[in-house]
């Protein structure tokens, strides 16, 4: 996994949409939807200080992509909210170290936000009983950061903010692929055409074998395929290099695009498959489908 972990560094796994289908268009205009959602051994890094005030540090291979002195984002926004909630008067010292493309459709600015939730609660001292006042402020600030906070398989619906328990996944190894182009969530549902896709969450589903979950997940797509290759076509260069590997059992694009997934039944199979994505604007890792260690 390459990620040093400690008593205050947590790991802010990657979170993939295994399926995606959009259900229902609202009169505000936003939409809602039906995913089965799961997360790897790999992500970003998220530690988490005694400070006086709030203050966060970005490093990583990443880094770059984000503002150096990050004044305004979902992780310092999240906490803002969590301290004013709780009354809480002591600050956090955050370092993020940023892994994983931005704007990559792998909830990663989520998974950041509700990993420091979780850690800052630890180190704020604030009881088990407050998570579900956490997860309401997280869903004010990322639609995301709820499943996030949850760590562990689900099934999210309405604005992705309801989560119900998905049986245990198949521990697969999985490749990601990015082609290196930040993808906007809104731009993506704005360009998708088309009806609504039924609601086929199923929480009593057989998917611990690999198998299995494969097969669950053909039936299923992501509804926002087509839209964000509009705007990305390496996405589908992508997907056309997954199905040229003989190994890799279903491949698919993850949320509103532009990493793409293919899963393996072994993540040596996986680590083996990345050679065949060598183009240098691509970003391409292997990792295990796994449930996250719990941090608060």
């Amino acid at each position: 996994m390459n990620i040093t972990l400690d008593d205050h560094t947590f790991l802010a796994p990657i979170k993939l949409n295994l399926y995606l289908h959009i259900t229902a268009r609202r009169e505000s205009g936003y939409h809602e939807v039906d995913t089965l959602i799961a997360f790897t051994d790999y992500g970003d890094a998220v530690r988490v200080e005694p400070a006086d005030a709030l203050e966060m540090a970005v490093d990583g291979p990443f880094a770059g992509d984000l503002p150096e002195v990050p004044t305004d984002n979902l992780v310092l926004r999240a906490l803002e909210r969590m301290r004013k909630e709780f009354g809480v008067t002591a600050g956090a010292r955050i370092t993020l170290v940023k892994n994983i493309p931005v704007a990559a459709g792998v909830g990663g600015g989520s998974s950041d936000a509700a990993t420091a939730m979780l850690a800052a609660a630890k180190l704020w001292g604030l009881p088990q009983s407050a998570v579900p006042t956490m997860m309401k402020i997280g869903a004010k600030v990322g639609a995301d950061i709820p499943a996030c906070m949850y760590r562990k398989p689900c099934f999210a619906t309405g604005f992705g903010q309801i989560l119900e328990d998905a049986p245990p996944v198949a521990e697969m190894g999985v490749l990601l692929v990015n082609p290196g182009i930040k993808v906007s969530t809104p731009a993506v549902f704005e360009r998708r055409r088309g009806g609504f896709s039924p609601f086929m969450a199923d929480p009593k589903a057989s998917i611990r074998r690999g198998g299995s979950l494969v097969s669950f997940l053909r039936q299923r797509e992501n509804d926002l395929t087509d839209a964000a290759i509009s705007l990305c076509p390496p996405i589908q260069d992508i997907l056309w290099a997954f199905d040229d590997i003989k190994t890799c059992r279903l491949a698919r694009m993850s949320g509103s695009g532009a990493t793409c997934f293919g899963l393996f039944d072994t993540f040596e199979a996986a680590e083996e498959a990345r050679g065949n994505f060598a183009n240098p604007n691509w970003w391409a890792r292997a990792a295990n489908l796994v449930t996250p260690d719990r941090i608060f």
